[in-house]
């Protein structure tokens, strides 16, 4: 078994770690301000980004959801997996040796874990890989994917490989790694026969690794080589802890750079159409893994494109061009609307696939395929209108009956208004001032359905797309900011979830302003807060979330002990018993301080000026009561002192103010 992690290893790793990549491999950031970085939340689906990471300081914080941390919180919650095992990946990820306290030298993992299975799948997919190229028994898979137009090079890309006919020569091969049944069984590798024995989960197919964003294997999708294979065209890994099916996309691990930059994602329908694309030059393409595409699919490619109600991206879909790619489409649009950005349809000629294209009519073909795209919107009306003689008066009465509920769907209203109008050119209608004006009404009558309450799950009332209640569109607003942006607005003024002792004080009152831009100060810029926050009295802090934060900073050793960064923080939160003031710091962590990063000693020296102006104000205050329920006559002496200590103050305070004033003019 392996020892303890030393704490200096934890630091060591958490520092050399650059949070923003990790943080980037799953969502897409763009700068935010000072030392911060913002996108989607990965924790759950929004429009306007409320995720928020600051790369000096190696925090992040979610403000839709109240998650944040360092990045091994990160890690462990994306991927669902122990504090050790986020340690022990970043270690691999940076090549960093752990000094196991009691373990000695060498890094063990733990039976059964999480990364024992990510092991296990890595072995496994080198087993195939090298049985694919060495094996003669793999000549069937290796002419199938050169009959298909892919060489050595695309197979070795894509990690491909041929699991052989042996009932469980993969499962020894890996128990003589040191893998056990269990294990092999938990990654889905293998399973138990009807005698009790371990077999192998694929024979005989051609296989791809299907891997996480991280780029680890975690599954594998198989293809069917023989005809007395009778177990289906294709098989999957099943799902595990590590392999869901209606999350994973084959090809993302490869594309995820692409789609980020470019900010377009092609979908595709199979493993070899993923291949074709990205040989052909379109390396945004991905395909889902042995399920339709779905919710939790586009959630990861909008994340990753940064899709929001400002930085709109782009999902081209790949169908065939006969009925089961139209049926597919008319799929792909019912959800479509979750997307903020522009979506399209590439139609291929019917009976063929990206892959066919290719093999046919070469690369150039595959990237026309994708440059002909046209709105998902046109493409499902205009497939629907194929049902229907339009050129008969009872054809186009029918075709606009079971057309205009799907076009005032569409939740842009300048978007519906102009398909309303094309509908009418579609159908050869020669008013299109009515069929305008039918859209407009069956709209009014699905708004009016959707506030009355969502339907049933996957559909809202009365049409394809449903679900959620719509994003009022800004032109149908006069422009402004939607719902969305308004709830992202106020997010960042949201406290955490209520701690189980200390009430939590809100972002947004005015009175305690001064307190939490001093605690961030502490927190982000220890170096710069320095001896001067370390010198503040307790009473400055007259909320008790507060005052124990500043406690747990000076016992941490104060802003002069010349600690920053993620441990500073994580060293400040360890000192703090209570959950939601844990969760209070990692959200002060990385909230913004809004100032120019040049101009933040002078802001900084402003606020702990504010501060101290406040507190020395409720001093003043006091004295003065004191002073007024004195006699001069009785008390000359102690009278007069006080008035001498009164005076003092008022000028203390005067200068204060006019620092805090002078540095930052809008805290006065």
């Amino acid at each position: 078994m392996a020892g303890r992690i030393p704490e200096q290893d934890i630091a060591a790793i958490r520092e050399r770690t650059r949070i923003e990549e990790v943080v980037g491999e799953y969502v897409a950031l763009k700068p935010g301000g000072a030392d911060s970085m913002k996108g989607l939340s990965p924790f759950k689906d929004e429009k306007t980004p409320s995720f928020h990471v600051r790369p000096q300081h190696g925090y992040f914080h979610c403000f839709s959801t109240g998650e944040g941390g360092d990045v091994f919180a990160f890690l462990m919650k994306m991927e669902h997996i122990s504090f050790v095992e986020a340690v022990e990946q970043l270690a691999d990820r940076i090549g960093y040796r752990i000094s196991y306290e009691g373990g000695g030298q060498v890094i063990q993992r733990d039976r059964g874990t999480r990364s024992r299975l990510v092991q296990a799948n890595a072995a496994a997919q080198q087993f195939y890989a090298e049985r694919l190229h060495q094996d003669p028994e793999a000549e069937t898979a290796r002419a199938f994917l050169t009959d298909r137009g892919f060489d050595l090079t695309h197979a070795e890309r894509f990690g491909c490989g041929y699991a052989p006919a042996g009932w469980d020569t993969m499962s020894k091969h890996l128990m003589r790694q040191g893998f056990e049944p269990k294990e092999l069984e938990a990654a889905g590798l293998s399973k138990t026969s009807s005698r009790g024995s371990l077999i192998d989960q694929f024979h005989r197919r051609l296989l791809w690794p299907i891997r996480n964003l991280a780029g680890e294997v975690i599954g594998f999708g198989a293809r069917k080589l023989f005809e007395d294979d009778n177990l289906g065209k294709y098989m999957n890994t099943r799902d595990s802890m590590l392999y869901k099916k209606s999350q994973v996309l084959f090809g993302l691990d490869l594309a995820k750079r692409d789609i980020a930059s470019q900010r377009r994602a092609v979908v595709v329908e199979g493993y070899t159409d993923v291949m074709a694309m990205h040989a052909a030059g379109v390396t945004t393409a991905v395909a889902a893994c042995g399920t339709a595409f779905g919710e939790d699919h586009l959630s990861t490619l909008r994340r990753l494109m940064l899709d929001d109600n400002y930085f709109r991206g782009e999902i081209i879909y790949t169908f065939d061009g006969d009925d089961a790619g139209k049926k597919a489409a008319m799929r792909a649009f019912s959800g479509d609307q979750q997307f903020s950005g522009r979506t399209f349809v590439a139609v291929a000629p019917a009976g063929q696939d990206p892959c066919d294209i290719r093999q046919k009519k070469g690369d150039a073909a595959v990237r026309d395929l994708i440059s002909a795209r046209v709105p998902m919107f046109e493409f499902a009306i205009r497939s629907m209108l194929e049902e229907y003689d339009l050129d008969h008066a009872e054809g186009r009465v029918e075709a606009l009956r079971q057309t205009v509920p799907v076009v005032a769907d569409i939740r842009d209203s300048a978007l519906r208004d102009e398909y309303a109008r094309q509908l009418a050119g579609w159908v050869g209608w020669d008013d299109p001032a009515t069929v305008l004006r039918r859209v407009r009404e069956e709209a009014r009558k699905r708004g009016r359905a959707r506030s009355a309450g969502p339907g049933p799950r996957g559909r809202g009332p009365g049409g394809p797309g449903g679900g959620p209640r719509p994003l009022r569109d800004r032109a149908e607003r006069g422009g402004g900011r939607t719902d969305d942006d308004e709830a992202g607005a106020r997010a960042e003024h949201q406290a955490p979830a209520a701690p189980t002792g200390v009430p939590l004080p809100s972002a947004a009152d005015p009175v305690l302003w001064p307190q939490r831009e001093a605690l961030k100060a502490a927190l982000q810029y220890p170096g710069l807060a320095g001896p001067l926050f370390d010198s503040l009295p307790s009473e400055c802090y007259t909320h008790p979330a507060y005052a124990r934060i500043a406690d747990a900073l000076s016992a941490a050793g104060g802003c002069a002990s010349g600690k920053s960064g993620a441990n500073w923080v994580s060293e400040v939160s360890t000192g703090l018993e209570d959950d939601g003031l844990q969760r209070l710091v990692g959200l002060m962590a990385v909230e913004t301080l809004r100032v120019a990063e040049d101009a933040l000693p002078r802001y900084v020296s402003g606020v702990l000026a504010r501060l101290q102006e406040v507190w020395v104000s409720g001093q003043i205050a006091d004295l003065k009561s004191k002073v007024q329920r004195m006699s001069p006559a009785a008390d000359p002496e102690g009278y007069s002192a006080l008035f001498g200590d009164l005076v003092a103050l008022e000028e203390y305070r005067r200068g204060l103010l006019e620092q805090a004033v002078g540095a930052t003019p809008d805290i006065a």
